[in-house]
């Protein structure tokens, strides 16, 4: 090494630093810096063979000396800003560039600010990697939360992975560390690695990456500044429309990866737009629902398990197909809603758990922070920047990918402390409660903002108990959400029609108890995923009898889901009578197909949407109990169901029954609000479907008597196993 001016010399700690990688104020070593009337420069640039500096004006360049450890370059220049280094490496590649460290605070006030109190909206364009241009520079500025780190570096494929060249400025007001790199582009692989207060850490990926790498693969991806040209503006203008109350929604419930494959592949996003979305239009489902997309280190989780709050799982594509498939969608006329995951988040070493050294998003205490059921750990939504973290990526996905609402997973577990706890694996709240007073706050806040900032899109709870008020308005004291999965209805069912006929006489109520609460909140009837896996079998595997029986009750049973108040939801392979459990490192059944009495179900699934769709009575008071009246619910011994549907205004009721025997039931009785022709325009029993063509014959005339508290009567001839509709023949669809 060449003798060096005194100005060039760090303090011998200070070296020694820079060379273990410890150094949490490198802006105080390295960069320009004063010395008289001009500047030195140190450049700290390991594995470099020599550097040299050009400055703004001058002709050539000029080499630094090396100076005190091997990779530390200094040396005299006149301006502190616009010079540019050549750095020779081994090899003979030769790199230019600017200086980092020659650049000033990135990050502004008002965003520190928003960060610190866990109110900055989008921190999907704040923190994280942001291709932008820096005083007409182009290249990537970072940021991290990670207020307890002693360093923290960007590490990736354009440094070697080398934690001594990136280390970060620590912003102190809001525990923020952040770096801009000058001609860095997207598509480079990046992660952090943090010195701790203990030590050092494992890499981590950045909690706010736009773009991951595709599993097992954990590093972070800098992502394009530009996601997609938007398409979708009459979608969005009529959103809330479409989602209303009053608005037929049928939901297709699907796990991405597991819907059709080629040669034993994922789909990609492309193939999904291509394949999906015209199937879903065809069957008539109103919305998808995509299990978690956001990126995820294990693919058995299904999703559940996510890391990157803010980026699309990337065996699918990059962020901006995921966005054009959003948008295929929509013009299509189908909605997209995601199952987003704030209760939990996996304990992998790259990602947030122990994030900078302390326990940063979750709780310290295991009985507070670590989920036993899930070995997850648990956010801690008691600490505002997390609150904040959790609110920005909801926003995120709203606002930049245009979804139409998030199912929010596993709201139970967030609204209990002692969820699956024994006595004493638990703390109460500060009243000495069971209830989690910081994640009612939290998903009330979240609705606030939502509802706000999104008109029109959704939110749906899956939440389990009896939880007072999670449809109310959060004025009214309530939750805040649109709509919440009736997990009650789906048990009660489901249960009933795994039953022999011979002994659904005794769980009669089972079909009947729903009605009771139908309208305390604003439903979802879901057959979920969870319903077709560990060993509870299929839609079709629960049906009891034999093989024509076993069809029929399904279709009987979906039947009943159609007509019911609530919207609709049916996870994928259910429109196809699919005979084994899910398997998402498998395909659907599509081979079921060739059978027609799987095409039979098939189809009256699309029947059921398009009568769904298109008479009012099925959709527009799905919410109002105004909307529904029994005319049989005491028939136990028959196991015969009837009510009637009606709507708003002049809309025109319609008559639904059900046999849930494999018996037919000739001139039964049922009432009717209005006298003379009555239509059959759906039979479960039909040919078309795969069943005996029992019913009656398209037409039936309502009279005297009265019964069942109706001024007029129908005889009719129920199918067995089978389920009918009838709306009066003027008011009959096409």
């Amino acid at each position: 090494m060449a003798d060096a001016d005194s100005n060039d010399l760090l303090p011998p700690g200070a070296a020694t630093a820079l060379e273990r990688a410890e150094v949490g104020d490198p802006y105080a070593l390295l960069g320009p810096h004063r010395a008289g009337d001009n500047y030195v420069l140190r450049a700290w640039l390991p594995r470099a063979q020599r550097v040299e500096v050009r400055e703004p004006g001058a002709g050539g360049w000029k080499p630094l000396q090396e100076v005190q450890l091997p990779g530390l370059f200094a040396g005299p220049i006149d301006e502190s800003s616009g010079y540019l280094l050549r750095i020779h490496w081994p090899g003979g590649a030769v790199q230019e560039t600017e200086d980092p460290y020659s650049f000033g605070l990135l990050l502004g006030e008002l965003d520190l600010h928003l960060i610190a109190e866990g109110s900055h909206r989008e921190l999907g364009r704040c923190l994280g990697a942001q291709v932008m241009r820096v005083n007409g520079v182009d290249g990537v500025r970072f940021a991290c939360w990670a207020p307890n780190a002693r360093r923290v570096s960007v590490i990736g494929d354009f440094n070697g992975w080398d934690a001594r060249r990136h280390p970060m400025r620590k912003r102190i007001e809001a525990g923020v560390w952040e770096l801009f790199i000058p001609r860095l582009a997207s598509g480079a692989l990046y992660k952090y690695d943090i010195l701790g207060p203990h030590g050092p850490l494992p890499q981590k990926a950045d909690p706010v990456a736009l773009q991951a790498e595709p599993p097992p693969r954990t590093a972070s991806v800098v992502a394009p500044r530009k996601l997609h040209d938007w398409q979708d503006a009459e979608w969005m203008e009529r959103r809330a429309q479409r989602q209303s109350p009053q608005a037929p929604i049928s939901i297709y419930e699907v796990h991405a990866a597991s819907w059709r494959r080629s040669g034993g592949q994922s789909p990609s996003w492309h193939e999904l737009a291509e394949q999906l979305v015209p199937y879903v239009a065809e069957q008539g489902f109103s919305h998808i629902e995509l299990l978690p997309v956001m990126a995820h280190p294990f693919g058995g989780s299904w999703g559940y398990q996510p890391l990157g709050l803010f980026a699309p799982h990337a065996a699918y594509g990059t962020p901006g197909d995921f966005a054009a498939f959003i948008d295929r969608c929509h013009n299509a006329g189908i909605g997209v809603l995601l199952d987003w995951v704030p209760a939990h988040f996996p304990t992998d070493p790259h990602g947030l758990a122990h994030f900078d050294g302390t326990a940063l998003y979750e709780h310290q205490d295991p009985r507070e922070g670590f989920h036993q059921d899930w070995n997850t750990l648990i956010y801690n939504l008691g600490r505002r920047e997390v609150h904040g973290f959790l609110l920005a990526s909801a926003l995120h996905w709203l606002e930049q990918y245009h979804i139409d609402g998030l199912r929010v997973d596993a709201v139970a577990s967030m609204l209990y402390r002692d969820y699956s706890r024994r006595e004493g694996e638990w703390i109460p709240n500060r009243y000495g409660g069971r209830e989690n007073l910081e994640a009612i706050d939290f998903l009330r806040h979240l609705s606030d903002v939502v509802h706000e900032r999104c008109p029109g899109a959704l939110l749906v709870a899956e939440e389990s108990t009896a939880w007072p008020g999670v449809t109310r308005p959060t004025r009214d004291g309530g939750l805040g959400f649109d709509y919440k999965w009736n997990m009650g209805w789906m048990h009660d069912t489901l249960e009933y029609i795994a039953h022999d006929p011979v002994h659904r006489s005794w769980h009669h109520d089972k079909i009947t108890f729903g009605l009771v609460y139908a309208f305390s909140e604003r439903f979802v009837l879901p057959l979920s995923h969870d319903e077709v896996v560990h060993g509870k079998r299929s839609l079709i595997g629960r049906m009891p009898g034999d093989r024509w029986q076993r069809f029929a009750n399904l279709r009987a049973y979906l039947s009943f889901m159609w007509a019911h108040p609530g919207k609709k939801l049916l996870f994928m392979g259910g429109e196809l009578a699919q005979e084994r459990e899910w398997n998402h490192d498998s395909q659907l059944d599509w081979d079921a197909l060739r059978d027609p009495l799987h095409q039979g179900v098939q189809r009256l699934v699309r029947d059921l949407n398009r009568l769904y769709t298109t008479v009012p009575a099925l959709h527009q008071a799905d919410c109002d109990g105004a909307g529904f009246r029994w005319l049989v619910g005491d028939d136990r011994v028959n196991s015969v169901y009837a009510f009637y549907r009606a709507g708003y205004g002049a809309t025109p009721p319609l008559l639904a029954v059900y046999n849930f025997t494999p018996v037919p039931r000739h001139r039964y009785r049922i009432g009717a609000p209005r006298a003379g022709a009555w239509r059959e325009i759906f039979n479960s029993d039909a040919a078309v479907y795969g069943g005996g063509n029992v019913g009656n014959c398209g037409v039936v005339r309502a009279a005297a008597p009265p019964s069942h508290g109706q001024p007029f009567s129908l005889e009719l001839t129920l199918p067995p196993l089978g389920a009918i509709f009838l709306i009066t023949e003027s008011d009959a669809p096409a």
